[in-house]
């Protein structure tokens, strides 16, 4: 055991303190989630009007954020805004404003496609039948759209969680930081200390995102074959 470096992990609070870390990554990511909710839906439903002004605006956002690494987006946010206006911005909030505006930018992606997705026979139908528009969209559309929406976006709450990695990079202290400590103080006593340190990291990534995943493939095959 010893040579493999788990024991640095029953030393004192080690455990705690990277189950600590693990819950400030998966804050980050659950606020983020929230806002990018909030948010992406209303401008994924925008996205889908006939409006060039809407589409080309709202198609920029999407390529800056894909194009731009997270890591720069946290750089500007937490180290350019700072300077520039000279505001004390934490760096846990800073990492929320960054993954709500990459969250916000997928989710309404999302949305959009989910939306385009249903065939036009169905509002046509549900017209014929002499429901009106709001009608058509609460109860026709809005179910259906949320049956597509679902699987992809329980995808991103993963993809979120395990981006978290990089908040370090600006002085969060999440788990991937918390390992990294514990590492750096038994470096000496424990020279494998690494091994067995970002090892039990990745067991917490798995346990926080793998039953989220399985969750997304299990609304995914439910609802295709129904």
């Amino acid at each position: 055991m010893q040579n493999l470096g788990i024991d640095v992990l029953f030393k004192g609070t080690n455990m705690l303190r990277l189950l600590g870390g693990l819950w400030v990554s998966l804050r980050i990511s659950l606020i983020a989630v929230g806002f990018s909710i909030a948010l992406g839906i209303p401008l994924g439903m925008l996205m889908t009007k006939d409006s060039k002004i809407v589409k080309a605006i709202a198609r920029l956002y999407l390529e800056i954020v894909r194009v731009m690494p997270q890591m720069v987006l946290l750089f500007i946010v937490f180290f350019g805004t700072t300077r520039i206006f000279g505001w004390n911005l934490n760096a846990e909030l800073a990492s929320v404003i960054v993954f709500s505006f990459w969250g916000c930018a997928e989710m309404s992606d999302l949305v959009r496609g989910a939306f385009i997705s249903i065939p036009k026979h169905q509002y046509e139908s549900a017209r014929a039948l002499g429901m009106n528009s709001f009608t058509v969209f609460f109860f026709v559309i809005l179910p259906q759209t949320l049956r597509r929406l679902l699987p992809t976006s329980i995808n991103l709450v993963t993809r979120m969680i395990k981006t978290t990695s990089l908040v370090m990079m600006i002085g969060v202290v999440e788990v991937l930081k918390v390992g990294q400590q514990i590492i750096e103080a038994n470096r000496n006593s424990s020279p494998n200390a690494a091994f067995g340190v970002y090892g039990t990291v990745l067991l917490l990534y798995f346990i926080g995102c793998w039953p989220i995943s399985m969750l997304s493939k299990y609304l995914e095959k439910k609802w295709s074959n129904s």
